[in-house]
């Protein structure tokens, strides 16, 4: 509480600046003046009214990531899925559209940029995990560190050019324009709909002091990191607990049915807003498997707590994954029971006894997006099917980077509700 609340310890852990090669200084590894001149000039891109907007990229990535399901379940009936590939993909096509204005085909097509973006993330993990590899110049002269290098300069080429093609659409006005890399595997749809690039340059067309071309591919960059794989992870584990717990599962399903009925149109964000019961399974699966575990500060000022003092300079690591599962705060932790997040049992909870998305000024900005892309593909999926997990909390494996990723497959077995 008393870090998280802070708007003078802002400063990420050690640990952050082996992101910086591929993201520079974007918003998740950049600190003080910097921070907050590109937090303000960027939040205005995640206001409400235009999630509505980037809604309609997610319900058709939603749609597609179903049918893949269906046909991977009609490929080997009976047989359970490993999920969590699926949802990857699902969410990197996403992002991909919604921060960039390029539809990859990730679920549909390996391509380079797709698999690029998988390979750089992974490695960085592996570094992370290895402290002999923080050393710069002795990881770029490892096997690795070469690949991770050759892998940057693919992910900062694309993202360089779907940038100077946005400026040159942009200043020609043009209606439609397509741009196509060397494999012709991209294209962008100018009049189709805004990207939050668009929404970007928009923003910084107006600020006083813009972003050059550099940071604006930093803050393009940290959305495509941060804004994939970490929503794969959240709706992959809630796919996975409602598969243990099925009592809770026939409630979301009870509740879709009330919503939905028999139609099988996609939801529109209104009905999603009706859907309080998967809200509450969403909160849940957040807290007993918060996708960022654990968190750190590097002081600028000391912190007093107590009587004890946390000098200035030191390194602050915070559990969010313990705090989630205090026995103190979190009656018999290990049960899931989306009723903890009813507002008569939350209304005198200390509000930073849950933290999925941190607090304070370095909450993650995109929050709300995430959790409007996870309840549209949760809708899409849970919609059409009955899910029963393999493996149970106790058994299953995970953890080991920087994200609470399985460690192991996630097999869910599907059955048809109708």
């Amino acid at each position: 509480m008393h870090i998280l609340s802070s708007t003078v310890n802002i400063t990420k852990g050690d640990f952050y600046d082996m992101m910086k090669p591929w993201l520079g200084n974007g918003l998740l590894t950049s600190t003080g003046e910097q921070w907050f001149h590109d937090r303000k000039l960027i939040g205005p891109t995640f206001h409400f009214s235009i999630l509505d907007h980037f809604a309609v990229v997610v319900f058709e990535k939603a749609e597609i990531l179903a049918k893949c399901l269906q046909k991977e379940i009609e490929k080997n009936p009976g047989k359970a899925v490993n999920i969590f590939p699926f949802m990857i993909n699902a969410t990197l096509d996403i992002i991909c559209e919604t921060a960039m204005g390029v539809d990859v085909h990730a679920q549909e097509v390996a391509t380079k940029y797709t698999s690029t973006v998988h390979l750089t993330s992974s490695l960085i993990m592996k570094r992370m995990l290895r402290p002999w590899h923080w050393i710069d110049w002795l990881f770029y002269s490892l096997p690795s560190g070469k690949q991770f290098k050759s892998a940057l300069d693919i992910l900062h080429g694309f993202t360089k050019e779907v940038i100077n093609k946005r400026k040159i659409e942009r200043q020609s006005q043009s209606g439609h324009t397509e741009f196509e890399n060397e494999d012709n595997e991209f294209n962008i749809d100018k009049c189709k709909r805004q990207a939050f690039l668009d929404l970007l340059l928009d923003q910084n067309a107006k600020a006083d002091t813009p972003l050059t071309d550099d940071e604006l591919r930093a803050q393009v960059d940290t959305f495509m990191f941060a804004g994939h794989d970490t929503t794969a992870v959240a709706i992959t584990w809630t796919l996975f607990l409602l598969g243990n717990n099925l009592e809770h599962q026939a409630k979301v399903h009870e509740e879709l049915e009330k919503v939905f009925g028999d139609s099988e149109t996609p939801a529109s964000v209104k009905e999603l807003s009706k859907l309080k019961y998967l809200d509450r399974v969403i909160k849940e699966t957040l807290r007993i498997f918060p996708i960022a575990p654990v968190i750190s500060r590097e002081l600028t000022e000391d912190v007093k707590i107590d009587n004890y003092i946390l000098p200035k300079g030191v390194m602050v690591s915070l559990s969010i994954l313990l705090t989630h599962r205090n026995p103190a705060v979190w009656l018999d932790p290990l049960k899931f029971d989306p009723d903890r997040f009813l507002p008569e049992n939350s209304k005198n909870r200390n509000p930073y006894a849950y933290v999925p998305f941190s607090a304070g000024p370095r909450n993650c900005i995109g929050q709300k997006f995430a959790q409007l892309e996870e309840k549209i593909v949760l809708t899409a999926i849970l919609r059409k099917w009955r899910v029963k997990s393999v493996k149970t909390v106790d058994t299953i494996k995970f953890g080991g980077s920087l994200i609470l990723r399985p460690s192991e497959d996630v097999l869910i077995h599907f059955t048809p509700k109708k």
